[in-house]
């Protein structure tokens, strides 16, 4: 798979993305849009995780912004480390971009820290303050935050996405002390029946985080939650 444009529900300040990491996530989000509703998940992100080794033959020029493994998380605890410092090392050959890693297993990542390209953003997926054991099989957001706060050196944004119903001030408590430069925020787009806020909440939930200086970016499928709070 060659390089790819960033298009549809991605983030817009990314150009990029690109993955060499194939088989199943570890997490088994009920939302992951890898699987397909229609055509359900393809054959490259089925069975155990591994590399797919032509995908290191790809070349990342200059001047962009990739999103690195963006159907897969890089830092999942069941990928093995030689595996994930393969990939940083490609990054690396190509030192005039900057490359974005979002996971729900900070706690991993810290073991790469000095593996990194220098230029490298660092994400976490935080949907809620409530536990998550009903979608899926990633750490629970208390522990995502905890060892997010430690993650220190790079660049760091937090994406609520799928946002799910939360308890305002004990998130933006979280948020606040995690001291993130940026945080996405963006809501289901394929329909999954989620415990979704009213966009009240969601509201408020910005106004706190903005009042505390931190830059808050919402997606454009925020829109639906909006709009169902006007009918």
């Amino acid at each position: 798979m060659p390089l790819k444009k960033s298009v549809g529900n991605m983030y817009p300040w990314v150009t990029h993305t690109h993955s060499h990491l194939g088989g199943e996530c570890p997490h088994k989000c009920v939302y992951c849009y890898v699987d397909n509703p229609r055509f359900g998940r393809p054959e490259r992100y089925r069975g155990e995780l591994r590399l797919i080794e032509k995908e290191f033959e790809v070349k990342y020029g200059m001047g962009k912004t990739i999103f690195m493994e963006n159907c897969n998380d890089l830092f999942s605890i069941d990928v093995p480390g030689p595996m994930i410092e393969r990939i940083l090392s490609h990054c690396k050959e190509w030192p005039d971009n900057t490359y974005v890693f979002q996971t729900k297993d900070p706690f991993k990542v810290r073991f790469h820290l000095s593996s990194l390209p220098v230029n490298s953003i660092l994400g976490v997926t935080v949907e809620t303050n409530r536990d998550t054991e009903s979608i899926g099989r990633a750490p629970l957001p208390a522990n995502r935050i905890f060892f997010f706060r430690h993650l220190k050196g790079f660049r760091r944004f937090i994406t609520i996405e799928p946002i799910l119903d939360f308890d305002v001030d004990d998130f933006a408590a979280w948020l606040v002390m995690a001291r993130p430069d940026f945080v996405n925020i963006g809501a289901d787009s394929k329909g999954h029946g989620l415990p979704e806020p009213p966009f009240e909440k969601v509201m408020k939930l910005i106004e706190i985080l903005t009042s505390e200086g931190i830059d808050v970016r919402e997606k454009h499928n925020l829109d639906r939650l909006r709009t169902v709070e006007a009918r």
